[in-house]
């Protein structure tokens, strides 16, 4: 029986690879702490709960305004900008290279930051058959219309993306337990990431997946220190779920905890729900929005923010919903289809993929553009 990569195999590979890059070069120190968090439990036995563990990569010489703070998405770490299961260097050396200082955080009660049964509600992971239907193999097993345009996962072979290749093996190793409600979680982040942003100073937030409501909050509640949100295919899309099943979600439209609109929202049911009689194009889903008149998102006004979504992924037929619930909230975005930008074949893993530094390159490119 041939073993598996682990994912500390994977790392010691990325090392090696990183030590010879000119991004890894360019690193002048690596720390890192803990924010917020605070005793609970009952007395006698109290924990500390709520605690985010946050990295920071600095370049020898910084030449950017702003850092860049990056979420990764469910089931994953910090991990997942480091580096990539087959031991490139990940967005976190192209960025180091480029002159800014990184945050990379491990969401509360994920990885590195402490997850306590007294505390904190239970559990979820993707099983490995979901992570290779969405992420890694979706053109043997992806169901929606663009699933087979993928060939940007990394490997060989015809077990490329799925159980017993290398690569594979590497990521799934590096897969972690989360919370399974939405609310805990987004609470949890806007409280720790909020008192980041008032540690760091204004930032850019970069989002990926199950952090994109992150993105929204932090903006909602910080909008003077956020200065740009980057949005990998976040979570979505509004009101209701799409592909993967069709069940309501994100009752506030594109978070599940409130966020201020203008007029004001007291609850949920506040907003009026229209559905598109029809898609965009048949390989698109039909979209939910606001009924006219909409109400606007008051804190995000003036924030630049590009939404990004892959050729190939699940989220490839819905993201347009967000970016249109965006405009209609009086929320400008640029909303970028990398196929549309000459970038052809990626997952939804699109940082760990073998392009994944011309994706970087382009998202740097949108930074430079958009945000002064």
């Amino acid at each position: 029986m041939k073993p598996i990569v682990t994912s500390a195999v994977a790392a010691a590979l990325a090392i090696c690879t990183l030590a010879a890059s000119p991004q890894t070069r360019a690193l002048a120190t690596r720390e890192y702490f803990y924010i917020t968090g605070k005793y609970a439990g009952s007395p006698g036995v109290e924990v500390m709960s709520g605690q985010m563990y946050v990295e920071v990569w600095r370049p020898r010489r910084v030449t950017r305004k702003y850092p860049l703070v990056f979420f990764h998405g469910a089931s994953q770490t910090a991990t997942n900008w480091m580096g990539t299961p087959d031991g490139r260097p990940g967005w976190a050396d192209y960025f180091l290279g480029e002159g800014y200082v990184v945050y990379m955080v491990d969401q509360p009660a994920r990885g590195r930051s402490a997850w306590h049964a007294s505390t904190n509600g239970p559990l979820t992971i993707l099983p490995a058959s979901d992570v290779e239907r969405r992420f890694t193999a979706s053109e043997v097993n992806g169901t929606w219309p663009q699933a087979k345009k993928h060939t940007q996962w990394p490997g060989s072979g015809p077990n490329k993306g799925r159980r017993g290749d290398p690569v594979f093996d590497a990521f799934y190793a590096s897969q972690v337990e989360g919370l399974a409600g939405n609310a805990e979680t987004q609470t949890g982040v806007q409280v720790a990431g909020s008192a980041l942003l008032d540690k760091i100073g204004p930032a850019i937030v970069v989002t990926h997946s199950q952090a994109g409501p992150f993105g929204w909050l932090l903006a909602d509640a910080r909008p003077a220190l956020v200065k740009g949100i980057v949005a990998i295919e976040p979570a979505g899309p509004p009101f209701q779920n799409a592909v993967v099943n069709e069940d309501k979600a994100r009752p506030w439209g594109i978070t599940d905890i409130p966020i201020a609109y203008d007029p004001p929202v007291k609850s949920p049911e506040d907003l009026q729900v229209v559905r598109e009689t029809k898609p965009d194009s048949p390989d698109l889903a039909a979209c939910s929005k606001q009924a006219d008149p909409p109400r606007r998102l008051t804190h995000l006004q003036g924030i630049p923010v590009l939404l990004v979504t892959t050729e190939s992924s699940y989220h490839a037929p819905y993201d347009h919903c967000t970016a249109k619930f965006l405009t209609q909230a009086g929320v400008k975005n640029t909303y970028l289809r990398l196929e549309t930008q000459g970038i052809f074949g990626n997952g939804h893993m699109v940082m760990l993929e073998k392009n994944n530094m011309e994706v970087a390159a382009l998202l740097q490119k949108w930074i430079s553009d958009h945000i002064q």
